[in-house]
This record gives C-alpha cells, structure tokens and sequence, in this order.
C-alpha cells in the first residue's frame, strides 16, 4: 500500500510540473528594425523592457532583430471601425495616442498618421 501511495503521488507531482511547464512557455516572434543604431533602446521602446535585440549581418549593413514574446494567432479578424483622437505631437506620440484609443474604443489600438503636415491618432478597434 505504502508503494502505491508513493507512486500516485509521484504521479501527481509530474502532472503538476507538467501543466505548469506548459502554461509559462510564451511564443517568441522576431521583427526586423533596420539598420542597427540604436538597435537596443528601439526594441525595448516598442516591445517592452522583455524583448532581446541583436545586430547581424555583413559589416557596414547590420540589420536590427527584436525577439520578443508574443500570443498565439488571433483569430480572423470580424469588422474593424476606424476612428481619432485628436492630434499626435512631441507630448503624445504613438504610446499616448495608443492609449488615448484604447480609452476611447473598447478593444481600440491606436497610432499615428502623418496626413500632409498634421500628425493624427488614428484608431483601429472591433466593431
């Protein structure tokens, strides 16, 4: 009795580690920046302190790579309604315009459009 007991616990505490081994793994995606300069401080502004940038290629043109985590694909679009919040300037760039949309819409994600000489928040949310 006492070795079963052993062996369903064992068992257990495998099924446990499993699922949890399973949940934290996160999807990695990679995407291009350019050219190097500034590789670091550009990838973390876009993808978050978490994110990993490298510089590869031949000398004199090393291209910028963000390697960073990423969710499963979403699923097929349905409508997507277009919308604004006003102007993007020095005081509310991308991350504020963003923002600004995703108070304003539910589900809104928001950047900016240059148009001319304005610079608008443009919003993208489901409808």
């Amino acid at each position: 009795m006492e070795r079963i007991t052993s062996i369903v616990f064992f068992a257990s505490l495998l099924i446990i580690f499993v699922s949890v081994v399973n949940q934290t793994r996160a999807i990695s995606c990679d995407e291009s920046l350019g050219l190097c300069k500034k590789c670091d401080e550009r990838c973390k502004a876009k993808h978050g302190p978490s994110c990993i940038s490298k510089c590869d290629g031949e000398v004199g043109m090393l291209s910028c790579t963000c390697t960073y985590e990423c969710g499963p694909p979403l699923p097929p679009k349905r409508n997507v309604c277009s919308g604004g919040t006003g102007m993007c300037s020095g005081n509310c760039p991308d991350k504020c315009c963003d923002t600004n949309c995703a108070q304003k819409y539910n589900g809104g994600r928001g950047f900016c459009n240059s148009l001319g000489n304005y610079n608008f928040c443009q919003c993208e949310y489901p409808c």
